[in-house]
């Protein structure tokens, strides 16, 4: 098949999830925010450093969301760092599409289910964690 079709498809598969990013990727642009297209997604970055990154927003539990093909995350120094993990991300929406965002809210509440912590213990992000590489917990990145 022609790889080409293969991205479009893949793109038009994931869209629910993109179209979810449009609000808040244009609040964070409205707040200063800069976007940059990294392969086949585009990142949008409060701040250009995390130095620069207001301390309400420093304070979150995460550093980046992925929503479809659109990274949304503190600062484009930050979001570098994780690339690795948030591609994953983005190939699990390419994957399950649409089914995505009922996937992910339910893999947290079976790991809350299970006496774990939904975000941390979440299947996705777990598998996130193991692939991209990162062997700390998130949070002790960001």
């Amino acid at each position: 098949m022609n790889i080409r079709l293969v991205r479009l498809l893949s793109y038009i598969w994931a869209s629910p999830c993109t179209i979810l990013a449009v609000i808040p990727g244009v609040v964070t642009l409205l707040l200063v925010g800069s976007l940059r297209r990294v392969g086949h997604t585009v990142e949008v970055g409060v701040r250009h450093s995390q130095e620069q990154v207001p301390s309400w927003i420093s304070k979150y539990p995460f550093g980046a969301i992925t929503l479809g093909h659109v990274i949304i995350g503190q600062s484009h120094e930050l979001l570098t760092v994780l690339r690795p993990h948030e591609q994953v991300h983005v190939r699990q929406c390419e994957a399950f599409g649409p089914f995505f965002l009922v996937a992910y809210p339910l893999a947290s509440l079976w790991a809350l289910f299970q006496g774990r912590k939904p975000y941390e213990e979440n299947a996705f992000e777990l598998q996130a964690v193991q692939k991209s590489g990162f062997t700390e917990k998130m949070s002790e990145i960001t």
